[in-house]
């Protein structure tokens, strides 16, 4: 059966559609068979990023490794059973129809609570959430004190990744791995990096996370959507001599995927 790698959070501009390009990719790259679904049914950007992939490599002819990326199924109202969810539905038809066949499956999940982001979660065995590296985005996981540095109680969604692992516990399955990814770092702001890093640290223990470093904020990932390319195909399309930005943000992503720890992985790029 295929690993589910969920990546989730409640807030948008966190950088979740370049992470699971990257993830989804990087596994792909690596001789996995990797399924990936995006559930932001409006804005699509993960969505939109495998599409310009696709079109690249046939515009090319590169031999690029292309994860195997489907929309959705849809479902017609008269399929369903009495009191069934149709998203519900719609998410379990795409899973079942790739779980046997690949040996991990990736879900990007909007930057809102929906349904469908729900049931995601509760399917994951793999969660990462990319957090912007500041207060405003801490909120996103708990709810903090600016005066005395002390955690008020868990967030909205830090709640929901709770009732995910109490149904996943009821149905006996493995228990939710789950990363937060400090995402986005400036090379700037020390002391809020600190910060940030021990109240990241403390609150890991209290709600059963681990911390790992995700992207900085670089211009390369920006001018790779258009083409759907990531860090790893620089040189396969001909760039020979990689800056010092983009050899940093290939180690940077060499990091992630040794921090997931996800079976059968093996690191060799």
């Amino acid at each position: 059966m295929a690993h589910i790698i969920v990546v989730g959070n409640e807030k948008g501009g966190a950088g979740k559609s370049t992470v699971s390009m990257h993830v989804a990719t990087a596994l792909a790259r690596m001789g996995h068979r990797v399924g990936a679904l995006d559930l932001d049914l409006r804005q699509r950007s993960f969505g939109r990023y495998m599409d310009n992939r696709r079109a690249f490599v046939a515009r090319s002819g590169l031999d690029l490794a292309v994860p195997d990326y489907r929309d959705l199924p849809e479902i017609a109202q008269d399929q369903l059973e009495p009191g069934e969810n149709i998203h519900d539905r719609r998410l379990s038809a795409a899973v079942a129809g790739m779980e046997r066949d690949m040996d991990f499956i990736l879900i990007d999940c909007p930057g809102s609570h929906t349904r469908l982001s729900q049931v995601a979660h509760s399917l994951a065995d793999t969660l990462i959430t990319p957090l912007n590296d500041s207060f405003i985005d801490f909120d996103l996981l708990a709810r903090h004190d600016g005066a005395t540095g002390k955690i008020i109680g868990p967030s909205i969604y830090s709640e929901m990744v709770w009732n995910a692992r109490q149904l996943r516990a009821q149905a006996g399955l493995n228990p939710i791995d789950w990363v937060v990814l400090r995402n986005r770092l400036g090379a700037q702001q020390m002391h809020n990096k600190r910060k940030m890093g021990e109240a990241l640290e403390n609150l890991s223990r209290r709600i059963g996370f681990r911390v790992a470093p995700g992207f900085s904020e670089r211009v390369i990932f920006r001018e790779l959507f258009p083409n759907g390319l990531t860090l790893l195909d620089l040189r396969d399309t001909g760039v020979t001599n990689m800056n010092l930005s983009n050899v940093a943000a290939r180690q940077e992503l060499r990091d992630l995927m040794t921090a997931l720890k996800l079976p059968g992985v093996e690191i060799a790029f």
